[in-house]
């Protein structure tokens, strides 16, 4: 499927509070131009992240809320939802599977975005433990439990969403990407995006360097044209 074809709504599931900038921001930004309402569903709160220790976690994690949404809006985006697992603590639980398919027969995506359950050696970031474990839930969320009728019965008895069947999902950060959209005119979007989370990114400067070099690297190894940005995914047929 082209990576330009716009889809009526989106969900991108990720660890943390920033995830979704780092991992993803400028091609929600494309889509949400595109007319695509997308949500965030965050799992954690991160209370756990930034080096700022005067404040306690539940500071921390007002914070991060707060910085979050501020970055989604940068990209478009208006839906943000928070799980509240434990930051730096998260298993690909049954419980955490039940949580994300309620949010998928909630919102009843036509696209998914979430972290790659499998580690890139290439680039050891990425493959964060928590991002790991809400890869792993969260593609078992889409296949087989929000579809099945008789996964976590609980949610169709106590709160009637129907099951719902995702045709297709994006994996970040994780080997073999197969699909590059072309960032390059949403770049400064992604950038607004990152520098919202000001409790985790002290240097927004030095990381737009980095990210843009990043980014070229990416669109070079997929052939795009010289001074082209682009962001990378593997693309997954779930129907």
């Amino acid at each position: 499927m082209p990576v330009e074809e716009a889809v009526e709504r989106a969900l991108v599931v990720m660890a943390h509070p920033d995830d979704a900038d780092f991992g993803c921001a400028g091609t929600v930004a494309l889509w949400t131009r595109a007319g695509t309402a997308i949500t965030y569903l965050l799992v954690t709160d991160g209370e756990a992240g930034g080096d700022d220790r005067t404040l306690d976690t539940a500071a921390m994690a007002g914070l991060r809320h707060s910085e979050q949404r501020g970055a989604a809006e940068a990209a478009g985006v208006r839906d943000v939802r928070f799980l509240g697992h434990p930051d730096g603590r998260v298993t690909a639980s049954l419980e955490l599977r039940r949580d994300i398919a309620r949010v998928i027969r909630q919102v009843r995506p036509e696209r998914m975005v979430i972290p790659s359950p499998d580690r890139d050696w290439r680039r050891i970031h990425p493959s964060h433990p928590d991002h790991l474990a809400v890869g792993e839930a969260a593609i078992c969320a889409v296949f087989p439990d929000a579809r099945n009728p008789h996964a976590h019965p609980e949610l169709l008895r106590d709160e009637g969403p129907a099951p719902w069947t995702v045709p297709e999902v994006w994996l970040t950060g994780g080997p073999e990407p197969d699909r590059f959209p072309d960032v390059t005119e949403v770049f400064e979007q992604k950038m607004a995006a990152l520098a919202a989370h000001a409790s985790q990114i002290p240097d927004p400067a030095a990381l737009e360097s980095r990210g843009r070099e990043r980014l070229s690297s990416v669109a070079a190894g997929a052939g795009l044209p010289e001074g082209r940005l682009a962001g990378a995914f593997r693309y997954v047929d779930t129907r």
